[in-house]
């Protein structure tokens, strides 16, 4: 696929996807709709380990195109959008939003949509769209599950930006790099799951969002049932304990 607004290196299992509509990455709708197959087509790939959504340029990405939010223009922007942030959350595999300069609107709604949020230390965050008079659709869902109903009501009622160990501290960001060591920071983050099975990234994946909103003893019974009746009948688990007990790094299969 021929990409106008982002570029995409895929290598050793990691795929990242930069963001590269300048001078900010502002979204707009055929951008929305590139990052959404992108997304689709990489999610075919039963070798894939991570994905990450990097940017050029001094922010990663300042919103959706306020032009956009017009009457006769909203309803298949919403369309749009929607259809990006559930294929980010369709993933099989850990997506990670590695987030430097201004995260804010619709694109720190993009970020939130990743399992991690990773950042520089002078990244910026912040919901502004009660400023021009609009509401964050996905943020009002997304952030009382990271930050709670109160802290999620100041984010979209003030507008306020938040620096990076704000947004860490609160839990959105799980990891804050100086700006020099950024790229190096979240490099390493993807090697650690770099030398996992594809497989059995998938199988933690599911086994995290699977039950995140299920009573607690039923969360436990499908979680342990996903363990004998699924994970314990891979070759690559069988594989891990042999490696263990022969000392030696395992030689996954993805099956």
């Amino acid at each position: 696929m021929e990409l106008t607004y982002h570029q995409l290196i895929k290598e050793n299992g990691i795929a990242r996807i930069t963001l590269n509509r300048p001078k900010h990455n502002v979204l707009n709708m055929d951008m929305m709709q590139e990052l959404t197959s992108v997304l689709a087509d990489l999610n075919k790939d039963a070798d894939l380990k991570c994905v990450v959504i990097a940017a050029q340029g001094s922010s990663w990405c300042a919103g959706v195109e306020v032009l956009d939010h017009k009457p006769d223009l909203a309803p298949d922007m919403i369309r749009i959008f929607d259809a990006l942030l559930r294929q980010i959350h369709a993933l099989a595999v850990p997506s990670i939003a590695a987030v430097g300069g201004a995260c804010l609107g619709g694109g720190m709604e993009v970020a939130i949509a990743c399992d991690m949020v990773v950042a520089a230390r002078s990244a910026v965050f912040g919901q502004p769209e009660i400023k021009l008079g609009f509401l964050p659709p996905y943020a009002a869902v997304r952030l009382p599950h990271l930050v709670g109903p109160s802290r999620a009501i100041e984010i979209c009622t003030t507008g306020r930006r938040y620096s990076a160990e704000a947004m860490q501290q609160m839990g959105v960001v799980c990891d804050v790099f100086d700006d020099d060591a950024f790229e190096k920071g979240w490099a390493e983050l993807t090697k650690e799951i770099q030398h996992a099975s594809p497989l059995i990234l998938r199988l933690n994946k599911k086994a995290v969002n699977q039950h995140v909103a299920i009573p607690f003893d039923d969360a436990m019974d499908s979680v342990n049932n996903m363990f004998l009746n699924q994970l314990m009948k891979t070759e690559d688990t069988l594989e891990g304990i042999k490696s263990f007990e022969e000392k030696r790094r395992p030689e996954w299969k993805n099956r």
